[in-house]
């Protein structure tokens, strides 16, 4: 069966979804396929700080009355180590600017009640979607759902579907280049069903490794602790994770972790990954399709906003003005953004953790430095600036 929109969109995570809402605000069509259910994609547990500039650009565009009525808003963190904490306070050190505490997963179901009810075409549970034509002014995206073949004409692609997608093996061979760093050591994380320790996320930095205390809500918890990136998550019952983060983020005043059920936990791997140019021909890579982030910079959400706010806002200039100068310069626009975002997570992600092959030198370099950032007001504000996002880049 043949069809046809003008932006084909692969993937319904938020990078997707949200480009197909920009859109739509514009009169400008398009469709959404994605492999997996509807119930799996807004039940799967990711990222949960958002940056001021995606809080903004999802309240401008209708899509925050449940963020701020149920968001956190949160203008400042807190980096632990040797017993003591020390508050970064972000909003003074950055104008007024914050972090808001919003699963990644409410913002997608937000997302997709918005384009239902604005009757957009989500095709949720499509089988071997294929991209042809992509060097062409008029590329095709081929699949299948419930058993029948389908293709979808479209003008342009935006591959939205993650790391492990179709779209960025859709591209040539040759004209990729590829920057990909893995990091020593990874997060084992909990969901859990009690209420948070904190008001404000804490960023542990421990001789047994780091662990960070993060949020969902009033009575649910995120935390995680760093472990072997080949950990077996059966070595880790529940009490084990508990008596961990309750050493690694223990204080000399006594603090007291809150434990509770835990609701889900995994390991995941921490690494860097860019993929330059982030287009080809018709078609533009957005989010983890183009970019994996290390966690503790909390860039990854923010980074695929980011993208799409960009290619909306091209693509709208292409559809209004037959302009393609902003498409040609897509990639460059988001790079400098990413390559930022890569830097600030890797300084992250080396200042507090451990590694096992450090005879002493790296951890005292670590305390140096923390203790620098607390202690020198411009050292605060650059942490500050780019963990609450830098509107200018």
């Amino acid at each position: 069966m043949n069809q046809k929109t003008q932006v084909g969109i692969i993937g319904a995570g938020p990078s997707g979804l949200l480009l197909s809402h920009l859109l739509h605000l514009k009169g400008i069509d398009s469709v959404i396929l994605e492999a997996r259910s509807r119930k799996y994609v807004e039940e799967r547990v990711r990222a949960g700080v958002l940056e001021q500039g995606t809080v903004d650009l999802l309240s401008d565009t209708g899509l925050g009355d449940r963020l701020r009525r149920e968001g956190l808003v949160h203008h400042g963190i807190e980096l632990r180590f040797d017993g003591r904490g020390h508050r970064v306070a972000l909003s003074d050190l950055t104008g007024g600017r914050s972090i808001w505490i919003y699963g990644q997963r409410e913002v997608v179901k937000d997302l997709i009640d918005a384009r239902l009810a604005a009757e957009g075409t989500i095709h949720f549970e499509v089988d071997t979607v294929n991209l042809s034509g992509i060097d062409s002014s008029s590329p095709i995206l081929n699949y299948q759902k419930d058993g029948r073949d389908f293709e979808l004409n479209c003008d342009f692609i935006a591959g939205c579907d993650g790391f492990h997608g179709v779209s960025r093996d859709s591209i040539p061979a040759g004209i990729l280049r590829t920057y990909h760093h893995v990091y020593p050591f990874g997060w084992l994380g909990i969901l859990a069903a009690v209420a948070p320790s904190t008001e404000e996320l804490i960023y542990a930095y421990h001789e047994r490794g780091f662990a960070l205390h993060s949020l969902r809500s009033p009575e649910i918890s995120r935390l995680y602790i760093q472990v072997e990136p080949d950990e077996d998550i059966n070595n880790w019952p529940d009490d084990r994770i508990w008596q961990e983060l309750s050493t690694r983020m223990a204080t000399e005043d006594g603090w007291t972790l809150e434990t509770g059920p835990v609701l889900e936990k995994g390991i995941s791997p921490m690494r860097s990954f860019v993929v330059e140019p982030m287009q080809y021909g018709s078609l533009f890579l957005a989010g983890d399709a183009a970019h994996i982030v290390p966690a503790t910079g909390a860039k990854g959400l923010n980074l695929a906003v980011h993208d799409v706010h960009q290619l909306s806002e091209a693509l709208i200039a292409w559809y209004r003005e037959g302009s393609d100068e902003p498409l040609r310069q897509y990639s460059s626009n988001c790079l400098d953004r990413v390559w930022r975002a890569q830097d600030f997570s890797s300084f992250m992600s080396l200042m507090l953790h451990r590694y096992s092959d450090d005879d002493g030198f790296r951890s005292r370099l670590q305390r140096s430095q923390l203790k620098y950032v607390c202690g020198s007001e411009a050292a605060s504000r650059s942490l500050a600036e780019n963990y609450v996002g830098l509107p200018h880049i």
